[in-house]
């Protein structure tokens, strides 16, 4: 498939336009939302007075303390944190794909259990090299590794420019700021890349065709799971022309971890999440009601569906409540891969789940763009942005 890649984005700088329009939200009177109220996102974001990245901040020179704004009261990390023996689901992508009947409807059903019970699963032997995960993680690296001019080249003004540059999760609406730097960048339906470092835009490009690929196969495998025909999810989220995002995040070391955080508790917009990372655990999930630690097998994918496989499946599979913590030694550096509708699908419950009314409408359709724009605006809380689409008395 032939990606066309601006010309501006070859260029040694790069300039983010807002490049859609804020969405209409008058509609959701007629649902009860549940949880925080939403407030509709301005067309863009001034960025507030220069913000010092945590990287900058945690190289700084004597820094024993994290400044106050950083400072979260509850002390998050001090919550229980679970020690179960109860392993994470694997899902072994070879045998999804397989040419054997019985080996390939074994795997789906293990796959539609892991969403049904975790929300989240490892991905092995899913064919993308081990070389060029380890070349995405180490040019991401490099990228952070850069000079604060140089990514500030790559700082957007909106929630949706292509690419954005960025500390915390919105430093215009949030009270604390997460101990967390990242570089957001969509790579399909149009690639797009930072200049620098040079050698990014050929890696990204062809990791992110790769992880595409094995994002579809999945996909098909969670329609099969859920009964549905194989292609539904995909036709009905217009999957050829899908949202894929790559998401960098960096969490340096902090030197107090117990009073800051990377992310906090939150589900993932769209479909499925790709993610890897470096050795440096980080990643706690909400399972059974307790946070659990996720040790990632080597040279694997760890995968978790996202809210929009909670509206096609009608709430059958729910996505999961996640957050990234962090520690006083090693930085953790994550990729994800972020893969959703298109941005005009409007995405509703599949019809064949209602079962003749016994199982009502959960949600409501709107269309995908509104949703990203919506939860990219406001504080990261949770589900809500799930629960201001949910319908009333589910």
């Amino acid at each position: 498939m032939h990606l066309h890649i601006p010309s501006q984005f070859l260029q040694s700088r790069i300039v983010s336009q807002p490049l859609y329009r804020r969405p209409r939200c008058s509609h959701m009177a007629a649902i009860a939302p549940i949880g925080p109220q939403l407030s509709q996102p301005p067309l863009s974001h001034p960025p507030p007075s220069k913000l010092t990245t945590v990287k900058a901040l945690s190289e700084s020179s004597g820094l024993s303390s994290i400044p106050s704004i950083y400072t979260f009261p509850k002390q998050p990390n001090h919550e229980p944190v679970s020690d179960t023996k109860e392993p994470i689901p694997t899902i072994d992508f070879s045998l999804l794909i397989s040419s054997n009947p019985d080996e390939r409807s074994k795997t789906i059903r293990e796959l539609g259990k892991a969403c049904g019970d975790w929300g989240f699963f490892m991905v092995t032997n899913h064919g993308v090299p081990e070389r060029m995960m380890k070349a995405m993680i180490e040019v991401c690296r490099e990228f952070f590794e850069l000079t604060e001019e140089e990514k500030g080249e790559c700082e957007g003004k909106h929630v949706l420019d292509p690419i954005r540059y960025g500390t915390s999760f919105n430093p215009s609406v949030d009270k604390i700021l997460y101990w967390r730097d990242y570089l957001k960048i969509f790579q399909h339906p149009a690639f797009h890349s930072p200049s620098n470092p040079p050698s990014f835009r050929e890696i990204a490009l062809e990791y992110s065709k790769r992880t595409r690929g094995v994002m579809k196969e999945i996909v098909r495998g969670i329609s099969e799971s859920l009964g549905l025909e194989d292609k539904y999810i995909e036709k009905a989220s217009n999957l050829e022309n899908c949202l894929q995002i790559m998401i960098a995040n960096l969490y340096p070391s902090c030197p107090q971890p117990e009073l800051a955080m990377g992310l906090p508790a939150h589900s993932d917009h769209g479909l499925l999440t790709l993610l890897i990372q470096n050795d440096t655990v980080g990643l706690q999930v909400l399972h059974k009601d307790k946070w659990v630690n996720i040790h990632p097998i080597p040279n694997s994918f760890l995968a978790n569906i996202g809210d929009h496989i909670e509206i096609l499946s009608n709430r059958k599979y729910k996505s999961v409540l996640h957050r990234a913590v962090v520690n006083d030694r090693d930085a953790r550096i994550s990729i994800a891969l972020a893969h959703g509708p298109a941005m005009d699908a409007a995405v509703s419950p599949a019809p064949m789940l209602l079962e003749d009314g016994q199982n009502p409408l959960a949600y409501r359709a709107m269309k995908y763009k509104e949703y990203v724009e919506l939860q990219q605006s406001n504080k990261l809380d949770g589900k809500s942005c799930l629960e201001h689409i949910r319908n009333r008395g589910i």
